[in-house]
């Protein structure tokens, strides 16, 4: 069974980075896709960005295309998400999750999912 743990969130002013990471606390990610995704209150869950299992293939939403990056280390059992020039609207509790298989931004297919972290964009 695979457990997933979001770390790095927090606080920051407009502008600023923090670097979200997913780590596997049980089992191994090596032959997972991850997903990234984000859920604003009121507002859906929605896919921020995905990574394949070798690393070789990723994808994000338009929303973040140049500001965000997920790379991921199999060695070190997680997959990472360096977030830069935040936004208040990229406020939202962030979760990672993961899926056996190609990735996708498609949320309904992931297996896996972790407890979230919370991130907040404000001056």
């Amino acid at each position: 069974q695979l457990q997933l743990v979001e770390s790095g969130g927090g606080l920051v002013q407009p502008g600023g980075s923090l670097r979200l990471s997913c780590a596997a606390s049980a089992g191994t990610l090596d032959y997972y896709a991850i997903g990234w995704f984000r859920q604003a209150p009121g507002k859906e869950r929605e896919g921020v960005s995905c990574i394949s299992h070798s690393g070789g293939k990723a994808d994000y939403a338009d929303s973040v295309k140049d500001r965000f990056t997920i790379s991921r280390d199999n060695a070190k059992n997680t997959v990472y998400l360096q977030m830069n020039n935040l936004k208040p609207e990229d406020t939202a509790v962030y979760y990672c999750a993961a899926v056996w298989g190609i990735a996708t931004m498609k949320k309904s297919l992931y297996d896996y999912w972790g407890q979230g972290t919370q991130v907040t964009v404000s001056s």
